[in-house]
């Protein structure tokens, strides 16, 4: 016999769920989002800033007058020159305000790119891989949400570097910069930066994993500014198949043109849209693409600490050395050129003559050594820091609870930091070397600026240190070790400009390395530096060794 009870008193039945639709519970997340990157988008949105204005005084200084900027022109029009810049027609009215599209943009392009690749991979994919994303979808929180709101993040961080880009042009009191001309240049930032955003949201489609999916997306950026300076250079076709291509032929301060940002705006929004669509076709946590069947057994590197952490590292450690090769032969193709370029701008000669050198050559090799060390020292710190990443995923703790003590795990990625630091700055000595001997027509070079790159290792090994030392001891404040490498331009590379006083550089590992090939080689600095990082990396060692292991 079946028998139908009544409901409880004073109880009713459970509500149907609201807001089922696939964006349901987006605002909430986008909230959510916005917490956990209250300090990661303005520190992200007010260094892009500080670097654009930062060149902006540079520009007045050097070039205040109108026979100094005639000189920037007659300097920059060559095909090395437009390669690294931008296309000719910035030249046609060259103040600083052109100066700025010219040279500026296409660099901020990848920077900004890159802020838009890891906010949005940081809110899908690393979602997914942690497990999170499956918890919060158990919820009523529609299926498209997660990447709606991750795409709202990424344009609320470019939306307010557009609105700062602006008003601080506005405010430097530049002659003949207008209104529209600063909003073009801040919003044609942040086109760019939605562009990538969307790009991002297609390659979290295609992997399970949050690296692939962002060297994905990092290799598109790549690919668009290679298509820019080689259109730049040549073919101006190849320039327009590139949003960075796209952005500076507004000729912001020039033509201040519209509406090649309908173009960015029409790309970012066929992207997304591809993204959702994509999204559709997956499990969550799975990515579209299969994984690769692995082998039967693992290889004898693999079962060993240090084979294991360069298994995780290799992909990062080989985009990185694709790019500094490359930037090393772009800075390298106008070596022959340096000469001409700068014997009318008083204070780069002030600051060349300070290095010292037989010819402007080698000074400028000096000069520009800094800048690829710097770039070999973001690597470190992100190799450095991988531990951290590890322990807060969850990762470490089965590994350690096995016979691998802390010191080897940790080592073992500290090595792979250190040997990828310098094998990096080896390639791009490389790459200098080979296009400035082709440029200045003296083959001897390569060895010597392969000799001046590597010459930065300690600097970069006392990076690692102060990465590790922080890991080991506070490791909610490893992201303090950036300060290191960005310090080291600020005041390695601009203040030799700008003429900051020496103590400034004295603070930084890199001002104490001899500026080779410019200046005599000097061994003590560079023990000095090795002693430091050892004693760093002791240090972040027995500091690990002594706190608890953060476990999930």
């Amino acid at each position: 016999m079946t028998t139908v009870t009544a409901p409880a008193a004073g109880r009713t039945s459970a509500p149907a769920r609201t807001g089922s639709g696939a964006l349901a519970g987006t605002g909430i997340l986008v909230r959510f989002g916005l917490r956990r990157d209250r300090v990661r988008i303005p520190v992200w949105v007010v260094a892009l800033t500080l670097g654009t204005m930062s060149s902006v005084t540079e520009f007045k200084t050097l070039y205040s007058t109108a026979a100094e900027r005639a000189t920037a022109v007659s300097s920059m029009d060559s095909p090395a020159a437009l390669a690294m810049t931008g296309p000719r027609h910035y030249l046609d009215d060259y103040n600083i305000g052109s100066m700025m599209g010219h040279q500026l943009l296409g660099f901020m392009g990848v920077l900004v790119g890159l802020m838009s690749v890891l906010i949005i991979t940081r809110h899908t994919r690393n979602e997914e891989e942690t497990g999170r994303a499956e918890l919060v979808r158990s919820t009523v929180v529609g299926h498209h949400a997660q990447l709606a709101s991750a795409l709202i993040l990424a344009a609320v961080a470019n939306l307010a570097l557009a609105a700062l880009l602006t008003l601080s042009i506005l405010s430097a009191g530049i002659d003949g910069i207008t209104t529209g001309g600063a909003l073009l240049y801040g919003l044609t930032n942040a086109a760019i930066g939605l562009v990538f955003a969307g790009v991002a949201a297609i390659t979290t489609q295609i992997t399970a994993h949050t690296r692939g999916a962002s060297g994905m997306a990092l290799a598109a950026i790549g690919v668009a500014y290679v298509l820019r300076a080689s259109g730049d250079v040549g073919n101006d076709a190849l320039s327009w198949l590139s949003p960075i291509g796209w952005a500076q032929r507004t000729y912001v301060f020039v033509d201040n043109r519209w509406w090649p940002l309908l173009l960015c705006l029409a790309l970012a929004a066929l992207t997304a849209a591809t993204g959702f669509v994509l999204s559709t076709r997956r499990d969550v946590g799975a990515g579209l693409r299969s994984a690769r069947l692995g082998r039967r057994t693992a290889s004898d590197a693999l079962t060993r600490p240090f084979g294991f952490a360069l298994r995780l590292h290799r992909a990062t450690l080989l985009g990185f050395g694709a790019g500094l090769f490359v930037m090393g032969g772009m800075y390298g193709s106008i070596l022959g050129e340096a000469a001409d370029m700068l014997k009318d701008i008083d204070p780069v000669q002030e600051a060349l003559a300070k290095i010292g050198g037989a010819s402007v050559a080698e000074s400028f090799a000096s000069m520009v050594m800094v800048v690829i060390a710097v770039v070999a020292a973001v690597y470190v710190v992100m190799a450095a820091l991988r531990p951290r990443a590890e322990e807060s995923a969850g990762r470490a703790e089965p590994l350690l609870a096995t016979g691998l003590s802390r010191d080897h795990w940790v080592g073992s990625h500290v090595a792979v930091a250190l040997a990828g630091g310098t094998a990096l700055l080896l390639v791009a000595g490389l790459g200098f070397g080979v296009s400035g001997a082709a440029s200045v027509g003296d083959g001897g070079l390569v060895l010597e600026l392969i000799g001046a790159a590597l010459a930065y290792a300690p600097a970069l090994w006392v990076t690692v240190g102060v990465a590790v030392a922080l890991f080991g001891w506070y490791p909610r404040a490893g992201a303090a070790a950036w300060i290191v490498p960005v310090y080291a331009f600020l005041v390695g590379y601009l203040g030799s400009i700008l003429q900051f006083p020496d103590w400034m550089n004295n603070l930084s590992p890199f001002g104490h390395v001899p500026q080779l090939p410019a200046a005599e080689m000097s061994w003590t600095p560079l023990l000095v530096l090795t002693a430091v990082a050892a004693g760093l990396i002791w240090l972040g060692l027995a500091g690990f060794r002594r706190r608890d292991l953060e476990t999930k």
